[in-house]
């Protein structure tokens, strides 16, 4: 059997920037079993599956280790394809997802995402992460990931957490998100997995579903403009609608071909 495959760096305008997701377009659903095998082979974040349905499409993610609820790199990564390669003349696409209907609208460049917000509440954390991060954030906030605040952009830019010690815990299928105010932009962010084969993930837009509402608050704006300072470094575009978020960013095609199995 041979399956259609895309590579695409999401979050960027170029080429090795943003963050590298998988796509699979389907006819149907393959065993839940070979689709991670997939995963697995492609060694990338996530790779993303999706089948059409009479009013859209349905979307799977599996990262190299487990199937996840929510994927944003690898959503936009999928509607770049459709719009870009298989469906040019659509501008509005609809995905039903373990996190609801999603929707992604296209406008020139820019693919937009309305997501479901994730408000962070304030929490403890346990204190392993505070040493692997060795630095002390100012706020500790959980909603699926822990988000950890910090004082300045330096801070995150600097960050060497200690994988060995994060490695101790597992948090699946959630990770560690440390922000900052940003000095040119309205936020920063990375994110760290524990135990994931990708140790720090190039840009998480599922972890703006929490940033938004955060940063919206404090920063007392709706529309802001962030930065996820890994060494790809990924672009968004964020607006806050309250029970949703907007997370916009552009993307371009790396590898097209095939999978045999």
């Amino acid at each position: 059997m041979q399956l259609p495959i895309f590579q695409v760096d999401a979050f960027t305008d170029k080429t090795f920037g943003g963050n590298p997701a998988a796509v699979c377009p389907l006819e149907h659903w393959l065993p839940d079993y070979v689709m991670q095998k997939i995963a697995i082979e492609n060694s990338v974040a996530e790779t993303a599956f999706f089948i059409p349905l009479n009013d859209g499409f349905e979307i799977r993610w599996f990262t190299p280790e487990i199937e996840m609820d929510l994927c944003g790199h690898a959503t936009l990564a999928t509607a770049h394809v459709i719009a870009r390669h298989l469906d040019p003349q659509l501008s509005s696409l609809k995905f039903h997802s373990r996190s609801g209907v999603l929707t992604v609208t296209v406008e020139n460049e820019l693919l937009t995402m309305d997501f479901p917000s994730r408000r962070p509440e304030p929490s403890d954390v346990p204190q392993i992460v505070l040493d692997a991060i060795q630095a002390k954030p100012v706020e500790i906030l959980k909603s699926r990931d822990y988000v950890l605040v910090f004082k300045t952009e330096e801070i995150i830019r600097s960050m060497k957490p200690n994988q060995g010690i994060l490695n101790q815990i597992n948090l699946d299928p959630g990770g560690i998100v440390v922000t900052a105010k940003g000095d040119e932009v309205d936020f920063v962010s990375r994110f760290f997995t524990p135990q994931a084969s990708i140790f720090e993930d190039p840009v998480t837009g599922s972890a703006h579903c929490s940033l938004i509402p955060y940063w919206s608050q404090k920063l007392e704006k709706k529309s802001m403009y962030a930065l996820q300072l890994s060494s790809r470094v990924g672009k968004l575009h964020c607006k806050d609608l309250g029970e949703r978020v907007l997370i916009s960013g552009k993307a371009v095609t790396y590898l097209e071909g095939r999978v045999t199995i």
